[in-house]
């Protein structure tokens, strides 16, 4: 008996080992299998905002680590290739494989385009991951960016933005009239129906546009990038929330034939590596934007919140802005319907799950 249990230990163990030499043959054969590939992504953001930058920087990185260095992405800052509003563009049309770029920045296209980073009282951040994983949302947005030749994963959120910051008080909607702010997309057609004249201008001319009182406000992103740019010194009213923002989700973008030429293996490590930046964009913005925030105030930052009646009468143009959109454009009427159900079923398990135990924490656990 002990003979025969010795036997089949014995078989056990050959087995065992063949299959891990077998392993160790069909590894390479199947390294040697992918090709090697050189790719070009251009982004629509400078190095200096090292958080939304860099989470491209790494992403490509975990691919060519994922693929031992066979599939190499090249990670270009804006006007090295084309000028960083032409990114998208220049998947679309071939000349790039790739971008790194905001959905609503192609606005103009089609207002359809705005939903893919953030539109005014949409969904935060966990809310948009959950859609786009889970709800649909990547599928959906994928049937409208075929229309252009492009592929698209989400690959970072900044996590809710600030309100931006205002040379003067704004107390009222009457303080809005006439105030010349820094704002696009979306946004900017919604706060132009409480008589603000937006303004689309870069980062860099921003600053001076304040301090020569050419501009009376800006929203940028949120403290950690906020701070780099020295807007306390020259606009020193720090507002919050963005409400057009809940969540700025950033896309990687992908000519849709490189994409489909892509082997299944370079495309689920493209995914996963996408996945991975998504993740790692927020929680940098989570670690970096609390000191930061702190700091601001130090320098004089004087924060303050929108007030009901601001927050209100900006829904109700929201709303009439999503009508009349709506009402000229397929795209955007499909796009808009699926979001705000899925947001609204949402916020009956936040009201429930999340706010609750948030709200008790920032009232009483926080002092803790």
């Amino acid at each position: 008996m002990k003979q025969e249990t010795k036997k089949i230990a014995r078989r056990r163990f050959l087995a065992a080992t063949g299959g891990v030499a077998a392993s160790a043959i069909a590894a390479p054969a199947i390294a040697q299998s992918m090709p090697a590939l050189k790719w070009r992504l251009t982004s629509s953001f400078p190095k200096s905002l090292e958080t939304i930058y860099g989470a491209t920087e790494a992403f490509a990185k975990a691919v060519a680590e994922a693929t031992d260095n066979k599939f190499q992405i090249q990670v270009f800052a804006p006007n090295e290739i084309v000028p960083g509003l032409q990114a998208f563009d220049a998947v679309s049309d071939g000349r790039v494989e790739m971008a790194q770029t905001a959905s609503y920045y192609y606005f103009g296209k089609d207002p359809a385009f705005a939903f893919g980073t953030a539109v005014p009282f949409g969904m935060n951040s966990r809310m948009q991951n959950s859609w786009m994983y889970f709800g649909g949302g990547i599928e959906l947005f994928n049937e409208f960016y075929k229309t252009y030749n492009v592929y698209g994963l989400p690959a970072g959120n900044t996590g809710g933005q600030m309100g931006g910051w205002f040379r003067k008080e704004v107390k009222t909607v009457a303080d809005l009239k006439g105030l010349k702010m820094r704002v696009a997309g979306i946004a900017g057609v919604v706060l132009a129906k409480l008589g603000v004249v937006p303004q689309q201008l870069a980062g860099g001319e921003v600053y001076p546009a304040l301090e020569r009182g050419t501009l009376d406000a800006c929203e940028w992103v949120g403290p950690y990038d906020d701070e780099k740019l020295g807007f306390v010194k020259v606009a020193p009213y720090y507002y919050y929330p963005g409400w057009w923002e809940g969540g700025a989700m950033l896309h990687h973008f992908i000519n849709l034939k490189k994409w489909e030429e892509l082997p299944r293996a370079y495309q689920s490590i493209v995914r996963t590596a996408s996945e991975m930046a998504n993740v790692w964009m927020q929680a940098k913005y989570d670690f970096e934007n609390p000191p930061a925030l702190r700091r601001l105030i130090a320098a004089g930052a004087k924060l303050q919140p929108f007030s009901q009646e601001i927050l209100e009468a900006s829904h109700k143009a929201a709303d009439e802005v999503y009508a009349e959109f709506k009402a000229k454009n397929a795209n955007f009427k499909k796009i808009y319907e699926a979001m705000m159900a899925y947001r609204n079923d949402q916020y009956f398990w936040w009201r429930i799950g999340e706010y609750p135990f948030d709200n008790f924490q920032i009232r009483y656990g926080a002092r803790n």
